[in-house]
């Protein structure tokens, strides 16, 4: 553990006191050395705060104003945090649940975008019941789209009750699918990486109709478009989702928040791959 120069915000950008900050794959996958190898290493991509410096040209939120958003530089995960782009929090969330919103919903939208899901379409999510697939489940339902999710029984309610309709993954999907839309799905988003990029195909009808987020050598193999964020972010969805938040018509449960001193115990928690929702690190 070191201590680093606090950050300062450049142009369009603002600094936030950070209240609290998401957890997500990429925080261990750093930690393990999979990914960013140069040390001192930052960690964290998302958080909530109460924005404490402006950079040049902004005018859009004042000092003392609330704010969620993403952090290009990746470095939320401490007492001060620069915001590439960020947004007022709605007014029905605490800091935890602004933190909990942010890479998931772009990540879901930009994939969205990517598919062209809007009204009329019929949407297979694989791996519907984890953070960014629930995102992507409801965001969906609200551009007017059908949604058929995968996801263990255990989650057939919780799928139920963001309108979309659960079917068991594993062997013999394409078949369960089929049962609800014989003549298949329009598109197809894998979330979860499990390998079922020809059932999707399959599903969908073709390659360019399906979008994978975890499966990078699938996509090569197959031919499908693997969506990152170094290709172009939608960072429209931050300013988009508190109509939505307050309307009830989108929510992301934080499944456990953690103080920054237990960072280790949050790492371990995602890590095992068991909660529904989101972990959340708050920063006193």
């Amino acid at each position: 553990m070191v201590d680093l120069p606090a950050p300062r915000p450049g142009p369009g950008e603002v600094r936030i006191a950070v209240r609290a900050a998401g957890i997500n794959p990429s925080d261990w996958n750093k930690r393990q050395g999979l990914m960013d190898q140069e040390l001192p290493q930052t960690m964290g991509h998302e958080a909530a705060g109460v924005v404490d410096e402006l950079g040049a040209g902004v005018t859009d939120v004042a000092v003392g104003d609330r704010v969620f958003g993403l952090c290009a530089d990746g470095a939320t995960q401490a007492e001060l945090a620069v915001l590439s782009f960020y947004a007022p929090i709605p007014p029905s969330l605490d800091f935890p649940g602004a933190a909990a919103l942010p890479a998931a919903v772009e990540t879901a939208t930009r994939a969205l975008d990517r598919l062209g899901v809007g009204s009329g379409s019929t949407l297979l999510v694989s791996g519907a019941s984890g953070s960014v697939g629930s995102a992507a489940v409801q965001l969906a339902v609200a551009r007017g789209a059908r949604v058929i999710g995968t996801a263990s029984p255990a989650n057939h309610a919780y799928l139920r009750s963001l309108q979309a309709e659960p079917v068991t993954y594993g062997e013999g999907l394409v078949e369960r699918v089929r049962t609800l839309t014989p003549d298949g799905v329009d598109l197809a988003l894998d979330v979860a990486g499990s390998g079922v990029l020809p059932e999707l195909i399959d599903l969908a009808g073709a390659p360019e109709h399906v979008v994978t987020l975890a499966d990078f050598a699938g996509a090569r193999e197959h031919g499908v478009t693997f969506s990152r964020g170094d290709a172009g972010r939608a960072v429209h969805a931050l300013a988009e989702i508190g109509g939505l938040i307050e309307s009830g018509r989108f929510s992301l449960p934080v499944a456990k928040t953690f103080p920054l001193a237990a960072i280790a115990e949050a790492h371990r928690a995602g890590e095992d791959g068991q909660v529904r929702g989101k972990l959340v690190l708050v920063i006193e």
